[in-house]
């Protein structure tokens, strides 16, 4: 048996609303819209996987999701341009990744990251 994906399913009263926000920070595609579900997926292949944690490791507490990306910087200028609530500020922490975490529009705590090179 082999697992081909993990699906985060977040409640959304206005889900185009809340795609939006997902699509204009992390360039996502729409793959799938039914109106009252819309699924949104990036271009290259994902990894599945699955985090379990006690804390969310330098003293911050544990996301509700976590986006890997190419180009951190460039995530980080798009959030604080359309003023997003950054809740962990930009960290190059210890153990190899460079992150910070923003809400989204539902209140989503979202760990954004890229591993240090």
């Amino acid at each position: 048996m082999t697992v081909r994906r993990i699906v985060a399913n977040l409640a959304a009263g206005k889900p185009g609303e809340v795609a939006r926000f997902y699509r204009e920070l992390f360039d996502l595609d729409i793959v799938m819209d039914h109106g009252w579900l819309i699924t949104l997926a990036s271009a290259g292949s994902a990894l599945v996987q699955l985090s379990l944690a006690s804390e969310g490791g330098s003293g911050a507490p544990v996301p509700d999701l976590s986006i890997e990306v190419d180009n951190l910087d460039e995530v980080h200028e798009r959030a604080l341009a359309a003023a997003q609530q950054v809740v962990y500020p930009l960290t190059d922490e210890p153990w190899g990744v460079r992150r910070f975490f923003l809400r989204d529009p539902l209140g989503t705590v979202i760990n954004v990251l890229e591993h240090s090179h």
